[in-house]
């Protein structure tokens, strides 16, 4: 039968005796391996330390008695019974989140919570603004921001851990999702302070000719840069991948490389003069920012007010982004 210790779940043997004890933390941590494919950047997302995500899904392995994951020189691929487990975990974690906000419904409080997924350049650019804008737009909801790429947003919807999210690249349309096309936003091209004033704008192919600092094959940008450079019959010319932006920053920084960004991830180098930006002025960068919604999720007794709420979003990061943001249909 299953019963439940220590928040976890305990299977046990006609006789009794403890086969294995599974618990919501393990199944979260494999979760978010299994979407990334990469135990490190799994590690960054979660804020965990990579021994000891390690030891969890050792120890997760070793309960099961089988290899949930299979690891190699580029990260890591679910086995069959990871396949198996990953199906019946997101089904879990669902479960919990819609538990928790059935009984939260029936406690008979006015306060509803709104949990909304950015993406971490949106984050740095407004995100301690709309906390501010959610007092006064929906004062009776609870704004809960989670921060995570777009991909992770995506997949973050899609198990019902977050109710809407600001995302970039859902070009291809998911049975799952609403979306509403947004803005075009222009990627900037980042280079350490040099001694002599650069140009305000630069080509696209003078700058792929430079060494670059960017966050690896599956994220949006790079894809981008590789179709350029596809284009141009150039090579793509990524000497460091860095999952973590702050990295990426700091090497650029130290003149190590240059980077395609978007301006919300320079954002804070760049006020503080330690990074300059150039535009490109032939064939510029460009990636449409998505609202994106469950197509079945419920409305929430506010909902209108939240609607309200979120065009702010999209009109304070107008705002920020100026010339390099243009609205979809204008």
């Amino acid at each position: 039968m299953l019963c439940a210790r220590q928040h976890g779940i305990v299977a046990r043997n006609e006789k009794g005796a403890q086969e294995a004890a599974i618990n919501l933390r393990q199944l979260r941590y494999f979760a978010k391996i299994a979407e990334v494919g990469n135990i490190t950047r799994a590690a960054e997302q979660l804020n965990v330390a990579q021994p000891a995500l390690g030891l969890q899904i050792r120890q997760l392995e070793q309960e099961l008695g089988t290899e949930l994951l299979l690891r190699h020189s580029r990260g890591v691929m679910l086995t069959t019974a990871g396949r198996l487990l990953l199906d019946r975990a997101n089904r879990i974690l669902q479960d919990v989140e819609d538990t928790k906000r059935d009984i939260q419904a029936m406690s008979g409080s006015d306060q509803e919570i709104l949990s909304l997924g950015l993406t971490p350049s949106i984050m740095l650019q407004i995100g301690p603004d709309l906390l501010l804008d959610a007092k006064t737009f929906i004062p009776s909801v609870s704004l809960s921001l989670v921060e995570e790429l777009s991909n992770g947003l995506v997949l973050a919807l899609e198990r019902g851990e977050v109710h809407a999210a600001f995302a970039y690249g859902v070009d291809e349309p998911r049975p799952s999702i609403d979306r509403q096309a947004l803005f075009e936003e222009e990627l900037l091209f980042v280079r350490p302070v040099a001694e002599e004033e650069l140009p305000a704008t630069i080509t696209l192919a003078e700058a792929l000719s430079h060494d670059l600092v960017q966050a690896g094959e599956r994220d949006m940008v790079q894809k981008l840069l590789k179709t350029a450079a596809e284009k141009f019959s150039m090579p793509l010319r990524v000497v460091y991948e860095a999952q973590s932006i702050p990295a990426m920053r700091t090497l650029v920084v130290r003149g190590a490389a240059a980077s395609f960004m978007p301006y919300g991830t320079a954002i804070e180098a760049l006020r503080a003069g330690k990074l300059v930006s150039q535009r490109v002025s032939d064939l510029p960068l460009k990636r449409t920012l998505y609202l994106i919604k469950p197509s079945n999720f419920p409305a929430f007794r506010q909902q209108e007010a939240i609607d309200r709420f979120l065009a702010t979003v999209t009109e304070r990061l107008l705002e920020s982004l100026g010339s390099l943001a243009h609205r979809i249909g204008s």
